[in-house]
């Protein structure tokens, strides 16, 4: 995030858990070049003095030079929620966002339900903003709580209230009606020059407003000087996919494929026609180019692709083929017939080039399974274990592994016996498994389709296998996997392969 440019980065509630108090003081270590970290909390409670309010001095204890407070602005929450007076709320934002200031911190303030306060009593809502200005506050964030206003509700007040306070105004919206992101648009538009959100649209509830939707809007689209990173427009966002994987994957939480800018099909092509037009020229069925956000262009073969996606794939291995070799048409036959049987080829980079390859002369049975056995034995002693014989160029060749289940004992069979004749696959390692469950209604049991990416560490791709024996379709895919390393290989030193 520091690296991307982003201004502040709120840590959390230092009061609300060991685990935020923890991280301020971890956070302490990095060597933050653009962001400011920012501790978030509440105005005082009721009754309580400032001076003696545990959410106010966990903020002063968490050593940041940056608050983000919030307190009510929707009469709505100071009658129900505060249960006290108006008057009273209002003396609660002032000396809270004081106390903080005279201690030396700057004080951003949420806020809170601001649209819907508006709507019910807007005299009420401004008078909150005034307050919070007057206590010094120098940003005041305007806040979609609920989630529920539309973006003409929010740019009309927006555009309402920078007329009233003289503080810079900011956006925070949630994602109930899924417009967050729009909604933070219009706001901007309106005058708003503040933008909170989160990577990937992580938050409560529906989330919040997603910076990695926001921020090439902001910046590719509408033009706007976002993000401290002294650089050119075109390279700031260069960051941008890598910052949402690693988020998915630290969260536990899974990007979606289908995620704009930076999902995996954000700017893949399946059909014919779609790719044809691509390889002519890539403005045709792309917003942007994907490169600015990280991304990059992606043809997927299908029983929806035509030649352009064959020959693109045989491009990349290096091979080049006229649009009139029948190989083409052979391995476009082979593919739609496999997909009705039930494969998808949706990214299965290895498995499509091997049926190019066979399509071709090349012989891909190098590594052709003879038999195979797995024994899981659960009781006093634990034992998974795989005994695998194949043919490899020929030779008849065995291999046994021990794993912690019957895929992992698989793998190592075969390295076991592939390894010994063809030691530079040592590389080649599983990096994602996958399995789908298909047809599981007819009734005649369920088939299973998996996936199983690899990479040697410079190079990745990915095999799939249809079977209605999991472990069957998990050692076709492995096998796949280890072959598409042997032939390629093969071709880069330019050895017989056919």
């Amino acid at each position: 995030m520091d690296e991307l440019g982003v201004d502040y980065i709120e840590g959390g509630w230092p009061a609300s858990n060991p685990k935020d108090s923890e991280f301020f003081k971890k956070v302490k270590d990095l060597s933050l070049k653009h962001s400011s970290i920012a501790a978030f909390g509440s105005t005082a409670r009721i009754g309580i003095p400032i001076n003696l309010d545990q959410s106010l001095n966990s903020i002063l204890e968490s050593d940041v030079s940056v608050a983000v407070l919030f307190g009510k602005s929707w009469s709505l929450h100071v009658e129900k929620v505060l249960k006290c007076s108006f008057e009273d709320n209002l003396q609660l934002v002032y000396d809270s966002i004081s106390y903080l200031r005279e201690h030396g911190l700057r004080v951003i303030f949420d806020a809170e339900h601001f649209f819907d306060g508006y709507l019910d009593n807007p005299e009420y809502a401004v008078e909150v903003l005034k307050v919070a200005e007057e206590a010094k506050a120098e940003t005041i964030v305007l806040a979609d709580t609920n989630g529920g206003n539309t973006f003409n509700t929010i740019m009309k007040i927006v555009q309402n209230v920078k007329g009233k306070v003289k503080s810079r105004i900011g956006i925070h919206t949630h994602n109930d009606s899924g417009l967050a992101v729009a909604n933070t648009l219009a706001a901007v538009e309106a005058g708003a020059r503040h933008v909170q959100g989160t990577i990937n649209g992580l938050g409560e509830r529906c989330g919040n407003a997603d910076l990695v939707q926001v921020l090439p809007a902001l910046i590719l689209k509408m033009n706007y000087d976002a993000l401290k990173a002294r650089m050119p427009r075109e390279e700031k966002l260069k960051k941008l996919r890598n910052i949402a994987t690693y988020v998915a994957e630290a969260s536990g939480i899974p990007l979606s494929p289908y995620h704009p800018y930076v999902g995996e099909y954000a700017f893949s092509h399946k059909g014919g026609v779609h790719i044809d037009a691509v390889l002519k020229e890539k403005k045709a069925y792309e917003h942007i180019d994907p490169s600015l956000v990280g991304n990059l262009t992606r043809y997927i073969v299908s029983d929806q692709a035509g030649r352009a996606a064959i020959l693109q794939e045989a491009l990349e291995m290096g091979l080049k083929l006229s649009k009139d070799n029948p190989a083409i048409t052979k391995s476009l036959q082979e593919i739609k017939s496999m997909e009705a049987e039930g494969y998808k080829f949706d990214n299965a980079t290895g498995s499509i080039r091997l049926i190019i390859l066979k399509s071709l002369g090349y012989n891909i049975d190098r590594l052709k399974i003879i038999s195979w056995r797995t024994l899981v034995e659960k009781g006093p002693t634990d034992r998974v274990e795989a005994i695998v014989t194949l043919q490899l160029n020929g030779d008849i060749v065995h291999g046994v592994g021990n794993g912690v289940g019957p895929v992992h004992a698989l793998d190592l069979a075969l390295r076991d016996a592939i390894l010994r004749r063809l030691p530079y696959l040592e590389k080649v390692k599983l990096v994602n498994y996958k399995v789908s469950v298909v047809d599981a209604a007819n009734g005649t049991g369920a088939a299973v389709r998996v996936f199983i990416e690899f990479t040697d560490g410079e190079k990745s791709w990915a095999c799939t296998a249809y079977s209605r024996n999991i472990l069957e379709a998990s050692l076709k895919a492995l096998i796949d996997g280890y072959t598409y390393k042997l032939i390629t290989h093969d071709l880069e030193e330019n050895l017989p392969s056919r």
